[in-house]
């Protein structure tokens, strides 16, 4: 079955003309003055892979965008689209589909003249854009708007006409910065998974930036992690989820975040414990040694457990409840721990309980470097 599909979605990519395309970052740097927005960034984006830029706001997600789109000039470094060096082409010899937050639309005229647009600036025959104009809005659904004003239009619906402006032309590759980033949550959660399946349809190469780390998780194939202008990580979303690189990645994706519990000692390779506070907590041997004399272990909420007899103690200071599970929150003498627990958990505020964690669930940073120590479990 996944070989029909793989085959079914390469024929719909070749209908529609779509060419894939690896884009490839070699040292990429940016500065603006003294400003630093993009350094030391190699990434491999393969092609038709949907491959999603994830970090805070500043981080250089979209510098970095902007200088594969031809948008912004690289202060040194290389961008090649299947080999060929882009790095210095205007963005107009890039052959690629940028799609903005807010759809870029033309408000005045109508979703065929929207469509059309780009493919009269190329001075297409007219019976070639009306091919490639009622193909996509078959693809996207829209065939029924394609007479209606922009201005009228739901969010939705502009959102599908600009992807559609940008698949029309049948680039080779399709750039989205924050797409989905000015509609409701309901919206959101809609397009994510239209996008998806489009993408899943046409299998072009698609790089996709955004802040919301559960949109990353689901759409990715791959995600990025930046921050401070730099790529800490990237992988498949389980490799990020499971084994952050860095102390941030850790922080930054997943609800709750990773919980961190301070060591005050130098890790050593072919340690299996440390000591925490009064008691001793065994960890996966490690094969590194830490730079510093102040760690992390850090552990997801998952993989705690509330007990009476072992672990850390601490009492319960809130319960969120989150349909079938529900996360307790426990106040310790290393600050709060959030524990995911079963709905029917029975546990109440102001109770008094211990909080533990088999050793290969835990990942140690060094408190110098914050990137994660090589253990066996890694």
């Amino acid at each position: 079955m996944a070989e029909l599909w793989g085959l079914w979605s390469s024929v719909i990519s070749q209908a529609i003309g779509i060419n894939l395309t690896d884009i490839i970052l070699k040292n990429l740097h940016k500065s603006f003055g003294d400003f630093v927005a993009v350094q030391n960034t190699d990434l491999t984006i393969r092609n038709g892979e949907f491959f999603v830029l994830l970090g805070p706001s500043g981080c250089g997600k979209t510098t970095t965008l902007r200088m594969i789109a031809g948008l912004e000039i690289p202060t040194s470094g290389e961008i090649l689209l299947d080999e060929e060096d882009v790095t210095y082409l205007r963005a107009s010899q890039r052959d690629i589909a940028f799609v903005f937050q807010l759809f870029a639309l033309y408000p005045h005229m109508n979703v065929w003249k929207n469509l059309a647009f780009p493919l009269k600036m190329q001075k297409m025959p007219a019976s070639e854009i009306k091919s490639r104009i009622l193909e996509v809005a078959k693809l996207l659904q829209i065939e029924h708007i394609l007479k209606s004003k922009i201005s009228g239009l739901a969010g939705g619906d502009r959102q599908r006409v600009a992807l559609g402006r940008a698949i029309v032309r049948r680039p080779k590759a399709f750039l989205m910065d924050e797409p989905l980033g000015t509609l409701d949550a309901e919206f959101r959660e809609q397009m994510s998974l239209e996008l998806k399946k489009l993408h899943e349809r046409i299998e072009a190469t698609t790089i996709y930036v955004t802040h919301d780390q559960i949109e990353a998780m689901t759409m990715g194939d791959k995600i990025a992690v930046m921050d401070q202008g730099e790529v800490l990580q990237y992988g498949t979303p389980d490799e990020i989820y499971s084994r952050p690189a860095t102390k941030f990645v850790g922080s930054f994706i997943g609800s709750p975040a990773m919980n961190f519990i301070p060591i005050e000692s130098m890790i050593q390779a072919g340690d299996t414990e440390v000591q925490v506070g009064d008691q001793k907590l065994a960890i996966p041997r490690q094969q590194t040694n830490s730079l510093s004399n102040h760690n992390y272990i850090g552990v997801r909420p998952e993989k705690l457990e509330l007990n009476d007899n072992q672990g850390i103690p601490g009492k319960v200071y809130g319960n969120e409840y989150l349909g079938n599970r529900k996360i307790c929150t426990v106040e310790t003498e290393f600050g709060q721990m959030k524990v995911r627990v079963a709905k029917d958990t029975s546990i109440n505020i102001n109770d008094s309980v211990r909080v533990k964690f088999s050793p290969e669930s835990a990942i140690l940073f060094d408190g110098q470097t914050e990137i994660a120590l090589r253990s066996e479990n890694q």
